[in-house]
Protein backbone atom coordinates (compact mmCIF):
# COMPACT_ATOMS: atom_id res chain seq x y z
CA UNK A 1 0.00 0.00 0.00
CA UNK A 2 1.41 3.41 -0.99
CA UNK A 3 1.61 6.19 1.63
CA UNK A 4 -1.00 8.93 1.64
CA UNK A 5 -0.41 12.67 1.47
CA UNK A 6 -1.37 12.85 5.13
CA UNK A 7 1.28 10.25 6.02
CA UNK A 8 3.90 12.12 3.98
CA UNK A 9 3.17 15.35 5.88
CA UNK A 10 3.87 13.48 9.12
CA UNK A 11 7.42 12.52 8.04
CA UNK A 12 10.22 14.29 9.90
CA UNK A 13 11.82 15.94 6.81
CA UNK A 14 8.43 17.45 5.90
CA UNK A 15 7.54 18.46 9.45
CA UNK A 16 10.89 20.27 9.60
CA UNK A 17 9.57 22.58 6.87
CA UNK A 18 6.54 23.67 8.93
CA UNK A 19 3.82 22.40 6.55
CA UNK A 20 0.41 24.06 6.44
CA UNK A 21 -2.46 22.80 4.32
CA UNK A 22 -4.13 25.76 2.62
CA UNK A 23 -6.42 23.95 0.14
CA UNK A 24 -7.78 20.51 -0.76
CA UNK A 25 -7.73 19.12 2.77
CA UNK A 26 -10.36 16.56 1.76
CA UNK A 27 -7.79 14.95 -0.56
CA UNK A 28 -5.12 14.29 2.06
CA UNK A 29 -5.85 10.55 1.93
CA UNK A 30 -4.81 10.31 -1.70
CA UNK A 31 -2.07 7.77 -2.32
CA UNK A 32 1.42 8.99 -3.23
CA UNK A 33 2.99 6.80 -5.88
CA UNK A 34 6.12 8.92 -6.37
CA UNK A 35 7.70 12.30 -5.50
CA UNK A 36 8.68 14.73 -8.25
CA UNK A 37 10.48 18.05 -7.84
CA UNK A 38 9.70 20.57 -10.60
CA UNK A 39 10.34 24.24 -11.36
CA UNK A 40 8.73 24.51 -14.80
CA UNK A 41 5.09 25.44 -15.49
CA UNK A 42 4.42 22.66 -18.02
CA UNK A 43 5.47 19.76 -15.77
CA UNK A 44 1.99 18.19 -15.95
CA UNK A 45 2.75 16.74 -19.38
CA UNK A 46 5.51 14.61 -17.82
CA UNK A 47 3.38 13.17 -15.02
CA UNK A 48 1.27 9.98 -15.05
CA UNK A 49 -0.74 10.39 -11.84
CA UNK A 50 -0.17 9.74 -8.16
CA UNK A 51 2.87 12.02 -7.86
CA UNK A 52 3.50 14.47 -5.04
CA UNK A 53 4.98 17.57 -6.69
CA UNK A 54 7.58 19.69 -4.82
CA UNK A 55 8.40 23.22 -5.99
CA UNK A 56 9.79 26.56 -4.82
CA UNK A 57 7.63 28.37 -7.39
CA UNK A 58 10.52 30.18 -9.08
CA UNK A 59 9.49 28.91 -12.51
CA UNK A 60 5.74 29.33 -12.16
CA UNK A 61 3.74 31.92 -14.13
CA UNK A 62 3.56 35.42 -12.69
CA UNK A 63 -0.08 36.06 -13.55
CA UNK A 64 -3.16 34.60 -11.86
CA UNK A 65 -4.48 33.05 -15.05
CA UNK A 66 -1.22 31.17 -15.55
CA UNK A 67 -1.25 29.94 -11.95
CA UNK A 68 -4.84 28.73 -12.29
CA UNK A 69 -3.93 26.89 -15.49
CA UNK A 70 -0.94 25.32 -13.73
CA UNK A 71 -3.15 23.99 -10.91
CA UNK A 72 -5.79 22.74 -13.36
CA UNK A 73 -3.19 20.85 -15.39
CA UNK A 74 -1.80 19.18 -12.25
CA UNK A 75 -5.30 18.15 -11.20
CA UNK A 76 -6.03 16.77 -14.67
CA UNK A 77 -2.79 14.77 -14.54
CA UNK A 78 -4.00 13.13 -11.32
CA UNK A 79 -1.23 14.29 -9.02
CA UNK A 80 -1.70 13.57 -5.32
CA UNK A 81 -0.70 16.99 -4.04
CA UNK A 82 1.50 20.08 -4.40
CA UNK A 83 4.04 21.25 -1.80
CA UNK A 84 5.35 24.81 -2.23
CA UNK A 85 8.40 25.99 -0.28
CA UNK A 86 8.03 29.65 0.70
CA UNK A 87 10.89 32.11 0.72
CA UNK A 88 12.36 31.97 -2.76
CA UNK A 89 9.43 33.08 -4.91
CA UNK A 90 6.58 33.56 -2.48
CA UNK A 91 6.98 35.16 0.92
CA UNK A 92 4.47 34.51 3.67
CA UNK A 93 1.90 32.68 1.53
CA UNK A 94 1.19 31.36 -1.93
CA UNK A 95 -0.96 33.54 -4.22
CA UNK A 96 -4.67 33.54 -3.48
CA UNK A 97 -5.46 32.44 -7.03
CA UNK A 98 -3.54 29.19 -6.47
CA UNK A 99 -5.44 28.49 -3.25
CA UNK A 100 -8.83 29.07 -4.88
CA UNK A 101 -7.95 26.93 -7.91
CA UNK A 102 -6.60 24.09 -5.77
CA UNK A 103 -9.68 24.11 -3.53
CA UNK A 104 -11.93 24.04 -6.58
CA UNK A 105 -10.06 21.02 -7.98
CA UNK A 106 -9.78 19.26 -4.62
CA UNK A 107 -5.99 19.24 -4.97
CA UNK A 108 -4.10 19.30 -1.65
CA UNK A 109 -1.94 22.45 -1.60
CA UNK A 110 0.63 22.66 1.19
CA UNK A 111 2.90 25.55 2.16
CA UNK A 112 6.34 24.85 3.67
CA UNK A 113 7.16 27.86 5.82
CA UNK A 114 10.80 27.00 6.38
CA UNK A 115 13.53 26.31 3.85
CA UNK A 116 13.48 22.57 3.34
CA UNK A 117 15.86 20.44 1.25
CA UNK A 118 13.80 18.37 -1.15
CA UNK A 119 16.24 15.44 -1.22
CA UNK A 120 15.49 14.22 2.35
CA UNK A 121 11.76 14.44 1.60
CA UNK A 122 12.20 12.45 -1.60
CA UNK A 123 14.33 9.82 0.14
CA UNK A 124 11.89 9.42 3.03
CA UNK A 125 8.83 9.08 0.79
CA UNK A 126 10.56 6.73 -1.62
CA UNK A 127 11.65 4.55 1.30
CA UNK A 128 7.98 4.22 2.30
CA UNK A 129 7.03 3.39 -1.28
CA UNK A 130 9.74 0.76 -1.63
CA UNK A 131 8.71 -0.79 1.68
CA UNK A 132 5.11 -0.88 0.49
CA UNK A 133 6.12 -2.50 -2.78
CA UNK A 134 8.26 -5.03 -0.93
CA UNK A 135 5.32 -5.84 1.35
CA UNK A 136 3.12 -6.24 -1.71
CA UNK A 137 5.70 -8.54 -3.28
CA UNK A 138 5.91 -10.68 -0.16
CA UNK A 139 2.13 -10.87 0.02
CA UNK A 140 1.99 -11.92 -3.63
CA UNK A 141 4.61 -14.59 -2.99
CA UNK A 142 2.59 -15.91 -0.06
CA UNK A 143 -0.52 -16.00 -2.26
CA UNK A 144 1.23 -18.04 -4.94
CA UNK A 145 2.75 -20.39 -2.38
CA UNK A 146 -0.54 -20.92 -0.55
CA UNK A 147 -2.55 -21.69 -3.66
CA UNK A 148 0.18 -23.87 -5.13
CA UNK A 149 -0.02 -26.00 -1.99
CA UNK A 150 -3.80 -26.15 -2.28
CA UNK A 151 -3.52 -27.26 -5.92
CA UNK A 152 -1.01 -29.98 -5.08
CA UNK A 153 -3.12 -31.20 -2.17
CA UNK A 154 -6.26 -31.29 -4.30
CA UNK A 155 -8.10 -29.07 -1.82
CA UNK A 156 -11.89 -28.95 -1.93
CA UNK A 157 -13.46 -25.75 -3.32
CA UNK A 158 -14.71 -24.79 0.14
CA UNK A 159 -11.13 -24.80 1.44
CA UNK A 160 -9.88 -22.72 -1.49
CA UNK A 161 -12.59 -20.13 -0.87
CA UNK A 162 -11.84 -20.10 2.86
CA UNK A 163 -8.13 -19.56 2.27
CA UNK A 164 -8.84 -16.76 -0.20
CA UNK A 165 -11.03 -14.96 2.33
CA UNK A 166 -8.43 -15.46 5.04
CA UNK A 167 -5.62 -13.99 2.92
CA UNK A 168 -7.76 -11.10 1.71
CA UNK A 169 -9.48 -10.35 4.99
CA UNK A 170 -12.65 -9.90 2.92
CA UNK A 171 -15.71 -12.06 2.17
CA UNK A 172 -15.36 -14.35 -0.86
CA UNK A 173 -18.20 -16.08 -2.73
CA UNK A 174 -18.03 -18.82 -5.38
CA UNK A 175 -21.08 -19.08 -7.63
CA UNK A 176 -22.04 -21.00 -10.74
CA UNK A 177 -23.17 -19.36 -13.97
CA UNK A 178 -26.78 -19.45 -12.74
CA UNK A 179 -25.74 -17.23 -9.81
CA UNK A 180 -26.22 -20.01 -7.26
CA UNK A 181 -23.73 -20.00 -4.40
CA UNK A 182 -21.39 -22.99 -4.41
CA UNK A 183 -19.29 -21.83 -1.48
CA UNK A 184 -18.50 -18.79 0.59
CA UNK A 185 -16.39 -17.51 3.45
CA UNK A 186 -17.50 -14.44 5.36
CA UNK A 187 -14.18 -13.27 6.88
CA UNK A 188 -16.06 -12.52 10.07
CA UNK A 189 -19.01 -10.73 8.50
CA UNK A 190 -22.67 -11.70 8.81
CA UNK A 191 -23.41 -14.56 6.40
CA UNK A 192 -27.14 -13.88 6.34
CA UNK A 193 -26.61 -10.30 5.21
CA UNK A 194 -23.92 -11.32 2.75
CA UNK A 195 -26.08 -13.89 0.93
CA UNK A 196 -29.54 -12.37 1.27
CA UNK A 197 -31.13 -12.14 -2.18
CA UNK A 198 -27.85 -13.29 -3.67
CA UNK A 199 -28.98 -14.12 -7.20
CA UNK A 200 -30.57 -10.72 -7.78
CA UNK A 201 -27.64 -8.95 -6.14
CA UNK A 202 -25.10 -10.90 -8.20
CA UNK A 203 -26.83 -10.09 -11.47
CA UNK A 204 -26.49 -6.38 -10.71
CA UNK A 205 -22.70 -6.63 -10.42
CA UNK A 206 -21.15 -5.32 -13.64
CA UNK A 207 -18.19 -7.20 -15.08
CA UNK A 208 -16.48 -5.58 -18.05
CA UNK A 209 -13.65 -8.08 -18.46
CA UNK A 210 -12.51 -11.46 -17.26
CA UNK A 211 -11.47 -9.79 -14.02
CA UNK A 212 -13.13 -6.52 -13.11
CA UNK A 213 -14.14 -4.35 -10.19
CA UNK A 214 -17.58 -2.79 -9.85
CA UNK A 215 -17.16 0.23 -7.56
CA UNK A 216 -20.91 0.75 -7.23
CA UNK A 217 -21.50 -2.79 -5.98
CA UNK A 218 -18.15 -3.04 -4.18
CA UNK A 219 -17.26 -6.46 -5.63
CA UNK A 220 -14.11 -7.63 -7.39
CA UNK A 221 -15.07 -10.41 -9.81
CA UNK A 222 -13.20 -12.96 -11.91
CA UNK A 223 -14.35 -15.86 -14.06
CA UNK A 224 -13.58 -19.45 -13.08
CA UNK A 225 -12.87 -22.01 -15.78
CA UNK A 226 -10.25 -23.44 -18.10
CA UNK A 227 -9.82 -24.35 -21.74
CA UNK A 228 -12.45 -21.85 -22.74
CA UNK A 229 -15.08 -23.50 -20.55
CA UNK A 230 -16.09 -21.11 -17.77
CA UNK A 231 -18.33 -22.65 -15.13
CA UNK A 232 -18.53 -20.02 -12.41
CA UNK A 233 -17.44 -16.71 -10.92
CA UNK A 234 -15.37 -15.90 -7.86
CA UNK A 235 -16.28 -12.66 -6.11
CA UNK A 236 -14.45 -10.72 -3.41
CA UNK A 237 -16.22 -8.05 -1.39
CA UNK A 238 -14.14 -4.85 -1.35
CA UNK A 239 -16.23 -1.72 -0.76
CA UNK A 240 -13.16 0.52 -0.90
CA UNK A 241 -10.50 1.54 1.57
CA UNK A 242 -12.29 3.76 4.04
CA UNK A 243 -9.01 4.87 5.62
CA UNK A 244 -7.46 6.10 2.39
CA UNK A 245 -10.43 6.66 0.14
CA UNK A 246 -8.85 4.41 -2.49
CA UNK A 247 -11.44 3.60 -5.14
CA UNK A 248 -9.89 0.48 -6.66
CA UNK A 249 -8.72 -2.73 -4.97
CA UNK A 250 -4.98 -3.13 -4.48
CA UNK A 251 -3.16 -5.26 -7.02
CA UNK A 252 -2.58 -7.89 -4.35
CA UNK A 253 -6.32 -8.64 -4.12
CA UNK A 254 -6.65 -8.96 -7.88
CA UNK A 255 -3.73 -11.40 -7.96
CA UNK A 256 -5.22 -13.30 -5.03
CA UNK A 257 -8.64 -13.64 -6.64
CA UNK A 258 -7.25 -14.75 -10.00
CA UNK A 259 -4.91 -17.25 -8.34
CA UNK A 260 -7.78 -18.69 -6.31
CA UNK A 261 -9.88 -18.97 -9.48
CA UNK A 262 -7.04 -20.81 -11.22
CA UNK A 263 -6.79 -23.24 -8.30
CA UNK A 264 -10.52 -23.90 -8.46
CA UNK A 265 -10.39 -24.44 -12.22
CA UNK A 266 -7.43 -26.80 -11.93
CA UNK A 267 -9.16 -28.77 -9.20
CA UNK A 268 -12.23 -29.13 -11.39
CA UNK A 269 -10.13 -30.43 -14.28
CA UNK A 270 -8.47 -32.97 -12.00
CA UNK A 271 -11.86 -34.11 -10.71
CA UNK A 272 -13.62 -33.99 -14.07
CA UNK A 273 -14.27 -37.73 -13.92
CA UNK A 274 -15.66 -37.42 -10.42
CA UNK A 275 -18.91 -35.91 -9.26
CA UNK A 276 -19.83 -32.37 -10.26
CA UNK A 277 -19.12 -29.44 -8.00
CA UNK A 278 -22.79 -28.92 -7.17
CA UNK A 279 -23.03 -32.59 -6.21
CA UNK A 280 -20.02 -32.17 -3.93
CA UNK A 281 -21.77 -29.31 -2.17
CA UNK A 282 -24.90 -31.45 -1.80
CA UNK A 283 -22.78 -34.25 -0.33
CA UNK A 284 -21.07 -31.89 2.09
CA UNK A 285 -24.41 -30.58 3.32
CA UNK A 286 -25.95 -34.04 3.76
CA UNK A 287 -22.82 -35.23 5.53
CA UNK A 288 -22.93 -32.17 7.78
CA UNK A 289 -26.50 -33.04 8.78
CA UNK A 290 -25.70 -36.70 9.45
CA UNK A 291 -22.45 -36.06 11.31
CA UNK A 292 -23.41 -32.81 13.08
CA UNK A 293 -20.40 -31.27 11.31
CA UNK A 294 -22.06 -27.86 10.89
CA UNK A 295 -24.82 -25.96 12.70
CA UNK A 296 -28.18 -26.55 11.05
CA UNK A 297 -28.59 -22.80 10.51
CA UNK A 298 -25.42 -22.76 8.43
CA UNK A 299 -26.57 -25.81 6.46
CA UNK A 300 -29.88 -24.07 5.76
CA UNK A 301 -28.09 -20.90 4.66
CA UNK A 302 -25.74 -22.75 2.33
CA UNK A 303 -28.56 -24.83 0.87
CA UNK A 304 -30.71 -21.74 0.28
CA UNK A 305 -27.81 -20.04 -1.50
CA UNK A 306 -27.53 -23.15 -3.68
CA UNK A 307 -31.19 -22.86 -4.63
CA UNK A 308 -32.54 -25.53 -2.25
CA UNK A 309 -34.61 -23.86 0.49
CA UNK A 310 -34.88 -26.06 3.59
CA UNK A 311 -36.44 -23.56 6.00
CA UNK A 312 -40.16 -23.90 6.66
CA UNK A 313 -40.34 -27.03 4.53
CA UNK A 314 -41.62 -30.56 5.13
CA UNK A 315 -38.44 -32.64 4.90
CA UNK A 316 -38.26 -36.33 4.00
CA UNK A 317 -35.09 -38.41 4.00
CA UNK A 318 -34.81 -40.89 1.12
CA UNK A 319 -32.14 -43.52 0.45
CA UNK A 320 -31.70 -45.34 -2.86
CA UNK A 321 -29.41 -48.35 -2.85
CA UNK A 322 -28.73 -51.62 -4.62
CA UNK A 323 -30.45 -54.79 -3.52
CA UNK A 324 -28.40 -57.53 -1.87
CA UNK A 325 -28.99 -59.89 -4.79
CA UNK A 326 -28.01 -57.35 -7.41
CA UNK A 327 -24.83 -58.50 -9.23
CA UNK A 328 -21.82 -56.71 -7.86
CA UNK A 329 -23.77 -54.93 -5.15
CA UNK A 330 -21.21 -55.95 -2.57
CA UNK A 331 -18.50 -53.96 -4.35
CA UNK A 332 -20.18 -51.26 -6.35
CA UNK A 333 -17.68 -49.45 -8.52
CA UNK A 334 -17.41 -45.69 -8.35
CA UNK A 335 -18.62 -45.29 -11.92
CA UNK A 336 -21.68 -47.43 -11.25
CA UNK A 337 -22.53 -45.57 -8.08
CA UNK A 338 -22.06 -42.27 -9.90
CA UNK A 339 -24.54 -43.45 -12.52
CA UNK A 340 -27.05 -44.17 -9.77
CA UNK A 341 -26.47 -40.73 -8.23
CA UNK A 342 -27.00 -39.07 -11.61
CA UNK A 343 -30.17 -41.11 -12.13
CA UNK A 344 -31.48 -39.95 -8.75
CA UNK A 345 -30.70 -36.32 -9.59
CA UNK A 346 -32.41 -36.63 -12.96
CA UNK A 347 -35.44 -38.27 -11.34
CA UNK A 348 -35.73 -35.34 -8.94
CA UNK A 349 -35.69 -32.91 -11.85
CA UNK A 350 -38.15 -34.96 -13.89
CA UNK A 351 -40.54 -35.18 -10.93
CA UNK A 352 -40.26 -31.44 -10.32
CA UNK A 353 -38.95 -31.95 -6.79
CA UNK A 354 -36.46 -29.89 -4.80
CA UNK A 355 -33.89 -31.38 -2.46
CA UNK A 356 -30.31 -32.28 -1.71
CA UNK A 357 -28.95 -35.49 -3.21
CA UNK A 358 -25.57 -37.21 -3.19
CA UNK A 359 -23.85 -40.48 -2.46
CA UNK A 360 -23.81 -41.46 1.21
CA UNK A 361 -21.44 -44.42 1.10
CA UNK A 362 -20.14 -46.99 -1.38
CA UNK A 363 -23.59 -48.34 -2.18
CA UNK A 364 -26.26 -45.76 -1.41
CA UNK A 365 -27.48 -42.39 -2.61
CA UNK A 366 -29.23 -40.10 -0.15
CA UNK A 367 -31.89 -37.48 -0.81
CA UNK A 368 -33.42 -34.88 1.48
CA UNK A 369 -36.69 -33.83 -0.13
CA UNK A 370 -37.93 -30.32 0.66
CA UNK A 371 -41.72 -30.21 0.25
CA UNK A 372 -44.16 -27.40 0.91
CA UNK A 373 -46.36 -29.50 3.19
CA UNK A 374 -46.96 -32.95 4.64
CA UNK A 375 -49.80 -33.55 2.18
CA UNK A 376 -47.25 -33.66 -0.66
CA UNK A 377 -45.20 -36.45 0.94
CA UNK A 378 -46.79 -39.59 -0.52
CA UNK A 379 -47.43 -38.14 -4.01
CA UNK A 380 -43.87 -36.79 -4.12
CA UNK A 381 -42.33 -40.13 -3.13
CA UNK A 382 -44.42 -41.98 -5.70
CA UNK A 383 -43.54 -39.46 -8.41
CA UNK A 384 -39.84 -39.73 -7.54
CA UNK A 385 -39.82 -43.54 -7.58
CA UNK A 386 -41.70 -43.59 -10.90
CA UNK A 387 -39.32 -41.06 -12.44
CA UNK A 388 -36.33 -43.05 -11.18
CA UNK A 389 -37.68 -46.18 -12.87
CA UNK A 390 -38.02 -44.29 -16.15
CA UNK A 391 -34.55 -42.78 -15.90
CA UNK A 392 -32.91 -46.11 -15.12
CA UNK A 393 -34.91 -47.85 -17.82
CA UNK A 394 -33.64 -45.29 -20.32
CA UNK A 395 -30.09 -45.70 -19.03
CA UNK A 396 -30.30 -49.47 -19.36
CA UNK A 397 -31.61 -49.05 -22.90
CA UNK A 398 -28.62 -46.95 -23.88
CA UNK A 399 -26.26 -49.41 -22.23
CA UNK A 400 -27.93 -52.27 -24.09
CA UNK A 401 -27.49 -50.46 -27.36
CA UNK A 402 -23.77 -50.14 -26.73
CA UNK A 403 -23.38 -53.84 -26.01
CA UNK A 404 -24.61 -54.99 -29.37
CA UNK A 405 -27.62 -55.07 -31.65
CA UNK A 406 -30.58 -53.57 -29.88
CA UNK A 407 -33.27 -50.97 -29.95
CA UNK A 408 -33.84 -47.63 -28.40
CA UNK A 409 -36.11 -49.26 -25.87
CA UNK A 410 -33.43 -51.65 -24.71
CA UNK A 411 -34.68 -54.69 -26.66
CA UNK A 412 -32.34 -56.99 -28.52
CA UNK A 413 -32.71 -58.76 -31.87
CA UNK A 414 -31.54 -62.36 -31.97
CA UNK A 415 -29.04 -62.55 -34.88
CA UNK A 416 -30.23 -66.05 -35.83
CA UNK A 417 -34.01 -65.69 -35.60
CA UNK A 418 -34.52 -61.95 -35.84
CA UNK A 419 -36.89 -62.21 -32.89
CA UNK A 420 -36.75 -59.22 -30.58
CA UNK A 421 -36.33 -59.95 -26.90
CA UNK A 422 -37.46 -57.00 -24.77
CA UNK A 423 -35.03 -55.66 -22.22
CA UNK A 424 -35.86 -56.46 -18.61
CA UNK A 425 -37.38 -53.74 -16.46
CA UNK A 426 -34.80 -51.93 -14.39
CA UNK A 427 -34.40 -53.60 -11.04
CA UNK A 428 -31.80 -54.11 -8.42
CA UNK A 429 -32.44 -50.92 -6.46
CA UNK A 430 -34.81 -50.03 -3.69
CA UNK A 431 -36.15 -46.67 -2.60
CA UNK A 432 -36.60 -46.22 1.14
CA UNK A 433 -38.05 -43.18 2.90
CA UNK A 434 -37.92 -42.04 6.50
CA UNK A 435 -40.66 -40.28 8.39
CA UNK A 436 -41.35 -36.71 7.31
CA UNK A 437 -40.23 -33.96 9.70
CA UNK A 438 -41.07 -30.30 10.06
CA UNK A 439 -37.67 -28.79 10.88
CA UNK A 440 -34.13 -29.13 9.61
CA UNK A 441 -32.97 -30.12 13.09
CA UNK A 442 -35.05 -33.30 12.74
CA UNK A 443 -33.87 -34.08 9.21
CA UNK A 444 -31.02 -36.24 10.49
CA UNK A 445 -33.54 -38.60 12.09
CA UNK A 446 -35.44 -38.95 8.81
CA UNK A 447 -32.25 -39.66 6.85
CA UNK A 448 -31.03 -42.23 9.38
CA UNK A 449 -34.42 -43.95 9.38
CA UNK A 450 -34.40 -44.07 5.57
CA UNK A 451 -30.94 -45.62 5.59
CA UNK A 452 -32.01 -48.23 8.15
CA UNK A 453 -35.17 -49.06 6.21
CA UNK A 454 -33.12 -49.44 3.02
CA UNK A 455 -30.65 -51.74 4.78
CA UNK A 456 -33.50 -53.86 6.07
CA UNK A 457 -35.57 -53.88 2.88
CA UNK A 458 -32.71 -54.93 0.64
CA UNK A 459 -32.67 -58.31 2.40
CA UNK A 460 -36.36 -58.92 1.80
CA UNK A 461 -38.22 -60.21 -1.21
CA UNK A 462 -40.97 -57.62 -1.40
CA UNK A 463 -41.07 -55.36 -4.43
CA UNK A 464 -42.47 -51.96 -3.52
CA UNK A 465 -42.05 -48.57 -5.16
CA UNK A 466 -41.11 -47.00 -1.82
CA UNK A 467 -40.28 -48.81 1.40
CA UNK A 468 -41.32 -47.26 4.71
CA UNK A 469 -40.61 -48.45 8.24
CA UNK A 470 -43.93 -50.34 8.72
CA UNK A 471 -43.23 -52.36 5.56
CA UNK A 472 -39.90 -53.95 6.39
CA UNK A 473 -41.45 -56.79 8.49
CA UNK A 474 -39.84 -58.79 11.26
CA UNK A 475 -36.60 -59.37 9.36
CA UNK A 476 -36.35 -55.65 8.74
CA UNK A 477 -37.05 -54.82 12.36
CA UNK A 478 -34.36 -57.21 13.51
CA UNK A 479 -31.98 -55.70 10.99
CA UNK A 480 -32.61 -52.26 12.48
CA UNK A 481 -31.87 -53.68 15.94
CA UNK A 482 -28.80 -55.67 14.90
CA UNK A 483 -26.43 -53.51 16.96
CA UNK A 484 -28.58 -53.79 20.08
CA UNK A 485 -26.65 -55.79 22.72
CA UNK A 486 -29.86 -57.33 24.09
CA UNK A 487 -30.69 -58.77 20.67
CA UNK A 488 -27.22 -60.24 20.37
CA UNK A 489 -27.56 -61.71 23.85
CA UNK A 490 -30.87 -63.28 22.81
CA UNK A 491 -29.22 -64.90 19.77
CA UNK A 492 -26.43 -66.33 21.90
CA UNK A 493 -28.87 -67.64 24.48
CA UNK A 494 -31.06 -69.36 21.89
CA UNK A 495 -28.45 -70.58 19.39
CA UNK A 496 -25.08 -70.31 21.13
CA UNK A 497 -24.70 -74.04 21.99
CA UNK A 498 -25.61 -75.06 18.44
CA UNK A 499 -23.18 -72.55 16.93
CA UNK A 500 -20.45 -73.86 19.22
CA UNK A 501 -21.23 -77.44 18.19
CA UNK A 502 -21.03 -76.55 14.48
CA UNK A 503 -17.70 -74.83 15.09
CA UNK A 504 -16.33 -78.09 16.51
CA UNK A 505 -18.01 -80.28 13.86
CA UNK A 506 -17.79 -78.24 10.62
CA UNK A 507 -18.87 -81.18 8.45
CA UNK A 508 -22.29 -81.49 10.08
CA UNK A 509 -23.57 -77.87 10.21
CA UNK A 510 -26.70 -78.55 12.22
CA UNK A 511 -27.70 -74.88 11.97
CA UNK A 512 -28.60 -75.48 8.32
CA UNK A 513 -30.77 -78.42 9.34
CA UNK A 514 -32.62 -76.28 11.87
CA UNK A 515 -33.09 -73.52 9.29
CA UNK A 516 -34.57 -75.95 6.75
CA UNK A 517 -36.96 -77.33 9.38
CA UNK A 518 -38.22 -73.89 10.45
CA UNK A 519 -38.41 -72.37 6.96
CA UNK A 520 -40.55 -75.30 5.79
CA UNK A 521 -43.13 -74.74 8.49
CA UNK A 522 -41.89 -77.67 10.64
CA UNK A 523 -42.85 -80.07 7.83
CA UNK A 524 -40.19 -82.73 8.36
CA UNK A 525 -40.61 -84.44 5.00
CA UNK A 526 -40.36 -81.18 3.05
CA UNK A 527 -37.46 -80.02 5.21
CA UNK A 528 -35.57 -83.30 4.68
CA UNK A 529 -35.98 -82.93 0.93
CA UNK A 530 -34.82 -79.30 1.07
CA UNK A 531 -31.76 -80.36 3.09
CA UNK A 532 -31.04 -83.23 0.66
CA UNK A 533 -31.14 -85.78 3.49
CA UNK A 534 -33.02 -88.98 4.01
CA UNK A 535 -35.84 -88.69 6.49
CA UNK A 536 -34.19 -90.98 9.10
CA UNK A 537 -30.96 -88.98 8.90
CA UNK A 538 -32.90 -85.73 9.12
CA UNK A 539 -34.93 -86.95 12.11
CA UNK A 540 -31.73 -88.00 13.88
CA UNK A 541 -30.26 -84.54 13.33
CA UNK A 542 -33.38 -82.87 14.70
CA UNK A 543 -33.17 -85.02 17.81
CA UNK A 544 -29.52 -84.06 18.27
CA UNK A 545 -30.39 -80.34 17.86
CA UNK A 546 -33.08 -80.71 20.52
CA UNK A 547 -30.59 -82.24 22.94
CA UNK A 548 -27.91 -79.61 22.26
CA UNK A 549 -30.30 -76.69 22.71
CA UNK A 550 -32.49 -78.29 25.36
CA UNK A 551 -35.70 -77.52 23.45
CA UNK A 552 -38.71 -79.39 22.12
CA UNK A 553 -38.80 -78.96 18.34
CA UNK A 554 -42.45 -80.00 18.31
CA UNK A 555 -43.30 -77.01 20.51
CA UNK A 556 -44.68 -73.99 18.63
CA UNK A 557 -43.30 -71.57 21.23
CA UNK A 558 -39.81 -73.07 21.17
CA UNK A 559 -39.72 -73.10 17.37
CA UNK A 560 -41.00 -69.51 17.17
CA UNK A 561 -38.24 -68.37 19.51
CA UNK A 562 -35.62 -70.26 17.49
CA UNK A 563 -36.92 -68.86 14.20
CA UNK A 564 -36.69 -65.29 15.50
CA UNK A 565 -33.18 -66.04 16.76
CA UNK A 566 -32.19 -67.31 13.30
CA UNK A 567 -33.52 -64.15 11.64
CA UNK A 568 -31.70 -62.05 14.24
CA UNK A 569 -28.49 -64.00 13.60
CA UNK A 570 -28.80 -63.25 9.89
CA UNK A 571 -29.33 -59.57 10.66
CA UNK A 572 -26.29 -59.44 12.97
CA UNK A 573 -24.09 -61.21 10.44
CA UNK A 574 -25.29 -58.99 7.59
CA UNK A 575 -24.51 -55.88 9.61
Amino acid sequence: MFPTVREVLALDPVRHGGPRVVAGEAGLDRLVRWVHAAEVPDIAALLSGGELVLTTGIGLPADDAGLRAFIDELADAGVSGLLVELGRRYRGAVPRSMVVAAERCGLPLVELHRVTPFVPITEAVHALIVDAQLTELRATEEIHQRFTELSVEGAEPAEVVRQAAELAGCPVVLENLSRQVLGYATAGQNAELLLRGWEQHSRRIRQTGRTAYDPDAGWLVTMVGARGQDWGRLLLRWPGDLSTGAGTPPTRLTILLERAASTLALGRLIRRDAEGLERQIHRNLLTALLDHARPVDEVALRARALGVPLDRRHLVGVVVRYRADDPGASAVGQARLRDLAEAVSQALRDAGLTGLSSTLDDQAVGVLLALRGAAEEEPALTAFATALDRVREGGDAVAGGRDGPGTASGGRDDPATGVRTPAPRPGGVIVAAGSGVGTLREARRSLIEARQVADAARRGRRDLKVFRLPQVGLAGLLHLLRDEPRLQTFVERELGPLLAYDAEHPREQLLGTLRAYLENGRNKSAAAAAAHLSRPAFYERLARIGRILGVDLDSVDDCLSLHVALLALDAVRDG
